[in-house]
């Protein structure tokens, strides 16, 4: 453990309420254009490994929490990156939970996939099906999420352009990755990885949006659940300028599958925002990309005390190619490092 510094009745009007929101869904994913504020200014709050299990009193806590940091924080984008489910049978009311406090504020979201979210309750025998459960998602009130290509690994691969604040002309691009979920093969390690067609597709994605820039590639964000080895690459590293909190390990595939120096060759991804380890929040700056947890946002899952909940906060400039990042947490405290 180290610590770095610098400087019954719920359940059913949650359901209701889920089935209102359902009933006016809409495909907000190609009416929202994604741009910068007059100001100039596009913030992002990432929540991470919400847990919801079906509407219980801790998933109400953790939907009021969200909540609370988008009334301090007033997001253009939250993105959401993975574990938003776990073990839940009534999938369709609990993804739209999950929505609500966006679509309340009508507020743009994206989601990606972690290991847990496409995973049934071990009493019930069903197979998984993580693209009919990203379908979902999708069409909730105020997604922007879009389906991944179907002829590559996993769901949740997509792109997303953020535009000036006149709308005309991309700044950004964040891009969404299925990290999966679990080796299929003990001597492999625990989780799976990002798979070479999946980064095969970011490279050819970040190329041809590049063509629109004489071949200079747009800043960009990328965001996934599974950390990948480079975090812990970064902690025995003396110029990886490691800030924040780890208070367990780097939970993260054991091959390394090349995404992180795919990153580098293309140079456009500034930062990198994962979650998956509930109780670290460094960012390490390694090799020019700085490598970020998110805050652990879900209520119903392991924590530590003295490590309260919250989220990531993600702010980009219009005009610069660099982002600040701070930590909102539950109660309202911000936390800068």
């Amino acid at each position: 453990m180290i610590g770095i510094r610098r400087g019954s009745i719920l359940l059913g009007t949650m359901m209701s309420l889920a089935a209102v929101l359902f009933a006016t869904n809409t495909a907000f994913s190609e009416e929202i254009q994604l741009k910068f504020d007059p100001a100039g200014r596009f913030k992002i709050v990432q929540f991470t490994d919400l847990h919801l299990h079906e509407g219980g009193d801790k998933d109400h806590q953790t939907l009021a929490l969200i909540g609370e940091i988008l009334d301090v924080e007033k997001p253009h984008l939250v993105v959401l990156t993975g574990d938003t489910l776990s073990g839940a049978a009534k999938r369709q009311e609990t993804v739209t939970l999950a929505a609500g406090p966006m679509a309340e504020r009508k507020i743009p979201w994206a989601l990606a996939l972690g290991n847990h979210d496409d995973e049934w309750p071990k009493d019930v025998n069903k197979p998984k099906d993580r693209r009919g459960l990203m379908e979902m998602f999708v069409r909730q009130p105020c997604s922007v999420s879009k389906m991944g290509p179907e002829d590559i690994f996993g769901a949740s691969n997509y792109c997303l352009p953020v535009y000036n604040a006149e709308g005309t002309q991309k700044k950004w691009v964040l891009y969404m990755l299925d990290s999966n979920a679990y080796a299929g093969k003990k001597e492999l390690g625990s989780y799976d990885w990002i798979h070479t067609d999946q980064i095969a597709w970011y490279s050819r994605t970040s190329k041809t949006l590049a063509q629109e820039r004489s071949g200079t590639p747009y800043p960009a964000l990328a965001f996934f659940h599974i950390p990948l080895l480079e975090y812990e690459y970064a902690l025995t590293d003396g110029q990886a300028d490691v800030v924040g909190h780890r208070h367990e390990g780097v939970a993260c595939p054991r091959i390394n599958s090349g995404l992180f120096a795919a990153m580098l060759e293309r140079g456009d991804v500034k930062g990198v925002f994962v979650g998956h380890d509930h109780v670290s929040d460094y960012e390490a700056q390694f090799r020019g990309i700085r490598l970020i947890y998110g805050r652990a946002t879900g209520i119903d899952t392991y924590g530590r005390d003295g490590f309260p909940r919250g989220g990531r906060v993600i702010l980009l400039q219009e005009n610069g190619e660099t982002f600040t990042t701070w930590i909102r947490l539950q109660g309202g405290d911000k936390v800068q490092y």
